[in-house]
């Protein structure tokens, strides 16, 4: 990519381009270098589900979720696939590529907002899957809840922007920080409501689970399906949370540029 396209100063039009320009290049570098190339944006999280289904409906006898439970795992297993892939990139945004975050004067916001965007392609890309299952499971209902879909998607967006301006300076500042966050991620999808629902916790659990700003914004994608799944209170704290982490972001951000552009 050539320096006239992403090196002159921000408009809000050109932001925009360049932020289009690098999250397009993100997917076709992903798709171009790899066989099964769109496939994987499904792939990965079917067999996920696929597994968790077995060994929930087939091994033990399950007693969390709903029914059809493929449909209850794969509407939170996708945007899980979206956070854990944007947040594992995040903490290698500046130094992957290092040179062009030097030596380009657009906000260097656009280092963690093309992850957010090019991940967020590949959530879209792999709807299709969850509309099938949906579509062909016997048991599933549509419903108004569906109208909700995108606000988990708009707040989920939030979500990701703030993390990464938390995540991105601080893991080019501190390089432990990178597999440290490798540990939470793996940890956060148990204390993810993602092969069960919020209600299934017991006691207190519930209502700590409830800041878990994830929590809400599954809540919010499942009401398509599972009209049952809403809880008023786990979205609402989700919610503020969500908002708290990206005004966090933002400050934090301003706080590091300088010293991460020292480090590179």
């Amino acid at each position: 990519m050539s320096r006239a396209a992403v090196g002159a100063p921000g408009t809000p039009r050109r932001y925009l381009h360049s932020l289009w320009l690098l999250s397009a290049r993100d997917l076709k570098v992903r798709y171009a270098t790899s066989f099964l190339g769109y496939l994987w944006s499904v792939l990965d999280p079917l067999v996920m589900s696929a597994i968790y289904w077995f060994v929930f409906t087939q091994v033990f006898k399950r007693d969390v979720g709903e029914d059809p439970y493929i449909v209850f795992l794969i509407s939170a297993l996708l945007p899980w696939v979206w956070f854990n892939s944007s947040v594992s990139d995040f903490t290698k945004a500046f130094k992957k590529d290092s040179r062009l975050v030097r030596s380009t004067n657009i906000p260097r916001s656009i280092w963690v907002n093309r992850i957010v965007l090019s991940k967020g392609m590949e959530f879209l890309f792999s709807l299709p899957v969850l509309v099938l299952f949906a579509i062909f499971s016997p048991g599933t209902e549509f419903g108004w809840g569906i109208l909700w879909f995108p606000v988990a998607m708009a707040l989920q967006v939030i979500l990701l922007v703030g993390l990464g301006m938390l995540v991105a300076p601080l893991c080019a500042l501190y390089a432990d920080l990178e597999r440290t966050t490798g540990l939470i991620l793996r940890a956060l999808f148990y204390a993810t409501p993602i092969i069960y629902s919020v209600s299934n916790l017991p006691g207190p659990f519930e209502t700590i689970g409830s800041f878990n700003p994830l929590a809400g914004i599954f809540t919010l994608y499942r009401m398509a399906f599972f009209p049952d799944q809403w809880h008023l209170d786990t979205v609402l704290i989700g919610a503020v949370i969500t908002l708290a982490i990206f005004v966090l972001g933002q400050w934090v951000f301003r706080t590091l540029e300088r010293p991460v552009l020292k480090e590179l």
